[in-house]
């Protein structure tokens, strides 16, 4: 959900809003399945990130990610994800763990899934990293976003600590967008153009 401003306290963490593509990617022993937010197998459009899911020690799991392609300066590019440009070397940002090892992860608290999803990837190959966060508790939710955004990044998300696991909108996860961003002007364009 989008809120006015971001929270601060230490019942919430923030982390990185990425411009790309949210995927579901799931692992069941050597198989490996990408999917987007339609239910689309983009598998074969990501290899570095299949085989990096391929290598994990885990003999099955399920992570909610972005994944995102980046350009010559290190920026992430929306243009070049949708234009798939880049398509060899996109990266997934991982930033929950639903299932592990058959587990259903989804009831447990938000910073238990994290620390497992952290533990999970340790040495994962090139094109799955672990999307980082700061506790609330540590710094302010509205400098996190400003920081953000004092990058060109797109926003940030704040997630409250000790949430469950839920598809759709929720209250426990809020984001914050950048109105400089691409992503806004993309937005905005699709608004006024159709």
């Amino acid at each position: 959900m989008t809120a006015p401003r971001p929270p601060s306290g230490p019942l919430w963490l923030h982390e990185i809003k990425h411009d790309g593509f949210r995927i579901l990617a799931r692992k069941v022993n050597e198989r490996v399945k990408l999917y987007n937010r339609h239910g689309h197998d983009l598998t074969k459009r990501f290899p570095l990130v299949a085989d990096a899911m391929a290598g994990l020690s885990a003999p099955s799991c399920v992570i909610d990610a972005e994944a995102v392609a980046f350009d010559d300066d290190g920026i992430p590019s929306f243009e070049l994800l949708a234009w798939k440009r880049r398509d060899a070397s996109v990266f997934l940002y991982a930033f929950d763990l639903i299932e592990l090892a058959g587990d259903d992860l989804r009831g447990e608290p938000l910073e238990r899934r994290k620390l497992r999803l952290r533990r999970l990837l340790e040495g994962a190959g090139p094109g799955l990293v672990v999307n980082q966060w700061v506790e609330g508790g540590d710094v302010d939710g509205e400098a996190v976003f400003q920081h953000a955004c004092s990058f060109g990044l797109e926003g940030i998300v704040s997630k409250r600590i000790g949430s469950r696991y839920n598809s759709g909108r929720s209250p426990d996860w809020l984001k914050f967008k950048n109105p400089e961003s691409p992503a806004v002007r993309r937005e905005a364009e699709k608004e006024w153009g159709g």
